[in-house]
């Protein structure tokens, strides 16, 4: 792209707080000066925000403080001015009950946090499941150049000359220790080798799954999302960030020339061939519905009937992990060997184009990062069911579980809420088989509240003692980009809001038709309108702040789970700040 740079000061978004002689601006300028700047820092420099989500509670990101530095050695370095903020980090793994209640949160943080301060462009800094569609949710409203940082994978887990996986060993591990077949002594060997360096979980989990998305829709500097946590090219690449969002302002380079429907689409096709989380659909609608752009379920499914799953990385692939994926040439590489179905023309936060980009790219290891012509799956890594259960849809991830479940038909065990699920699973005397259809309701977005990440239901221990590891699960809850086996999830509409899951009863035939896309439980019509007159009314999950207006406004699965009022086109809705 050509440089087209701003003719003056005056054409800064920041010169609204700086540039006109008044008292209000004089006391901006002072105020900038009582923090350590010159004058001559505030006569045509560009401001940029540095929205950093580096928290103490979030191993995830304890190296982006760090980080910041570099990126602000950036900015400096191409004349610009890097301010750094906090924004609410949304970890994984402490925060309760659920992240998932708190993304919008985050997003409306960074629009207000952009939009309310003198900030020409902006660097995101993330990577932890939420962060990467909360941050950038919120700035693409905001408008603003802007440029993701992603925080970059954990290095390998090892104990006991094994390689380990965040999320996917834990569970594996999980069952071998309920089974009676794994010593205490191991399982806590295991606790303190599966997470060595900081960054995030390192299988292709939700957060490489949203990293990867953001630099495939051209939001990162190319291959920014496959560098690990703990390499020195991810300092490199920090600063690089830094230098790019300066020249971004200057060339006005703002998301709505970047995320257009072929980048969105690009970005979908890119997440099936990696064998992408679950969790990528609700993210990536939600993201498509903040630009403006219709994506569906049946756009997803689509794509997903046609991509080949080419990265050979667990919880999909059987063999690798994020670290192996970055030596084998990252996803620069993967998109490469998937060229002819993207459109290469899009234009990526760099000023180049997605073609342009990938040009010289090579794959190191072509077990990591397959060909076509030999993929890990023949599908991608995502299908979308519906059916009476599920009318307005439900996700599968067909490659992570036993194709044995692909066709099955067995009795519901149905529970109404987690702890009674944990309960009953428990129990070695539990009536169950492997042909049951295990269920939990009251999971959704509404009933979570938040759509909880139990989704990958836990096998019952009688079947574990039996030798058992997978059987066909329903929820309307979200699994864990990390997990893995027959599971079927955002069931939609939720039990919560009166959808089909609630009239489901134990006992009753659930069919899987995984070939055919079908979800449905074998009970007619006029008994089901009969269950539905005697359902009772959900009580409410919270009757204040924040949990109030989630409760109130937040949508279904199938919509992305955005509260319906921010469904707005880049920053277009809300006018820019009136200074007085």
């Amino acid at each position: 792209m050509t440089k087209t740079p701003k003719e003056t000061q005056r054409n800064l978004r920041s010169a609204r707080w700086f540039a006109p002689d008044d008292a209000r601006s004089f006391d901006h300028r002072s105020r900038m000066m009582q923090a350590g700047h010159d004058e001559d820092d505030l006569r045509g420099k560009p401001i940029i925000g540095i929205l950093n989500t580096w928290s103490e509670i979030n191993p995830c990101h304890s190296h982006l403080r760090e980080r910041a530095h570099d990126v602000k050695r950036g900015i400096a370095q191409a004349g610009g001015i890097g301010l750094e903020m906090p924004a609410l980090s949304v970890d994984e793994t402490f925060t309760k009950p659920t992240s998932m209640l708190y993304r919008n949160l985050l997003a409306m943080e960074t629009e207000e946090m952009i939009r309310s301060h003198p900030f020409d462009g902006v660097v995101l800094m993330g990577g932890c499941d939420k962060t990467t569609p909360g941050l950038v949710m919120g700035a693409l409203t905001a408008g603003v150049p802007m440029i993701y940082l992603p925080a970059g994978p954990m290095l390998r887990g090892n104990y006991a000359g094994k390689i380990l996986g965040s999320g996917s060993d834990v569970f594996k591990y999980w069952d071998e220790r309920r089974a009676g077949r794994l010593s205490e002594a191991d399982w806590l060997g295991l606790q303190g080798g599966i997470a060595r360096s900081a960054g995030t979980c390192m299988t292709m989990g939700t957060a490489s799954t949203m990293t990867a998305i953001t630099e495939a829709l051209g939001l990162s500097l190319p291959g920014a999302s496959s560098i690990p946590a703990a390499d020195a090219s991810h300092q490199r690449m920090s600063a690089a960030s830094g230098r790019r969002i300066v020249d971004m302002v200057w060339e006005d380079l703002t998301p709505d020339k970047i995320v257009t429907d072929a980048a969105i689409r690009n970005a979908a096709v890119t997440a099936m061939a990696t064998g992408c989380s679950t969790n990528a659909v609700i993210h990536l609608i939600a993201i498509a519905r903040r630009a403006g752009i219709e994506l569906t379920l049946d756009d997803l499914d689509k794509l997903g009937r046609s991509t080949p799953l080419i990265a050979n990385i667990r919880p999909s692939g059987s063999d690798y992990l994020m670290e192996d994926f970055f030596y084998a040439g990252g996803l620069v590489a993967l998109m490469k060997q998937l060229e002819e179905r993207l459109d290469t023309s899009c234009v990526t936060v760099n000023g180049m184009t997605l073609g342009e980009n990938i040009q010289n790219a090579k794959v190191y290891n072509d077990d990591v990062i397959r060909p076509l012509s030999n993929p890990v799956y023949h599908e991608g890594s995502l299908a979308v069911l519906r059916g009476n259960l599920a009318p307005d849809g439900a996700v599968m991830k067909p490659a992570a579980c036993d194709p044995k479940f692909y066709n099955h038909e067995g009795p519901a065990l149905v529970f109404d809420s987690y702890p009674e699920l944990k309960k009953a699973i428990e129990d070695e005397m539990l009536d169950v088989t492997v042909d049951h259809v295990l269920v939990l309701r009251n999971a959704g977005p509404k009933g979570g509240p938040g759509m909880p990440e139990w989704g990958m239901l836990p096998m019952p221990k009688a079947l574990l003692k039996q030798g058992h590891r997978d059987m066909l699960r329903i929820s309307d809850a979200r699994m864990s980009g990390t997990s893995y086996g027959a599971c079927v999830l955002h069931v939609a509409p939720e039990s919560y809001v009166g959808g089909p899951l609630a009239l489901l009863r134990t006992g009753d035939i659930v069919r899987l038709d995984l070939p055919n896309r079908r979800l449905d439980m074998l009970v007619d019509d006029a008994e089901l309108e009969h269950r539905r007159k005697t359902l009772k009314q959900s009580e409410l999950r919270y009757e204040r702040g924040y949990g109030y207006m989630f409760s109130n406004f937040v949508g279904q699965a199938d919509t992305g789970c955005d509260f319906e009022y921010l469904e707005r086109n880049f920053g277009k809705a809300v006018a820019e700040p009136e200074i007085n």
